[in-house]
């Protein structure tokens, strides 16, 4: 993967409206939610919850998921290490064009990876990017299981399988940590609160 783009006979188009402007027509200021945790941890619950919340207080806002972008954006990617990190290399570019729109995004991947999670921290203007880890036990995603994932993986029959036969590599320092198996209005606040 190249960190410059593989086209020579290009050049950035510089438009007349700034993300600032943008910021400034919508109210609120641009920022990547970035949630992480192992699968069932309830990310996308959360993601979707403070998604509402947000809405209902008058903010432009969006969720992407993991499993959504696989549908479409993302749909020639599997789950090897390699096409993990480029998931997550342009789920971090249409961030930060949402960014750039005056949005805030808020994200549901396991990105396992503290590497493709720091690369997509360095797309951002320092600030606007959040890292929350949903660091909900093992047990309890385990529990939750509602795709089957884990029962499957256990059983050798997914290969790379994030925090089973796969590494899962928890954030070092992220902005918050919240674990869904307590209450979601809980974990909805503590969100809306760190923004």
């Amino acid at each position: 993967m190249a960190d410059q783009p593989v086209a020579t006979n290009i050049v950035r188009a510089e438009g007349h409206v700034s993300s600032a402007d943008r910021e400034a027509l919508l109210g609120q200021t641009a920022k990547t939610l970035w949630f992480t945790g192992l699968s069932g941890s309830g990310k996308s619950t959360l993601a979707f919850a403070v998604e509402q919340a947000l809405i209902a207080s008058g903010r432009a806002c969006y969720v992407l998921d993991g499993d959504n972008v696989r549908f479409g954006l993302n749909r020639d990617l599997g789950f090897s290490p390699e096409d993990r990190t480029e998931n997550i290399r342009r789920i971090g570019e249409v961030c930060r064009l949402f960014n750039d729109a005056g949005l805030i995004v808020l994200t549901a991947f396991i990105s396992p990876y503290r590497a493709d999670r720091d690369l997509v921290r360095a797309l951002h203007p320092q600030g606007s990017f959040v890292e929350v880890f949903v660091d909900t036990p093992l047990e309890v995603c385990e529990a939750r299981d509602v795709k089957g994932l884990y029962a499957k993986a256990r059983a050798g029959e997914i290969t790379e399988f994030s925090g089973i036969s796969a590494p899962y590599e928890a954030p070092r320092d992220p902005e918050l940590v919240v674990d869904t198996s307590q209450p979601l209005e809980a974990c909805v606040a503590a969100v809306i609160a760190a923004l």
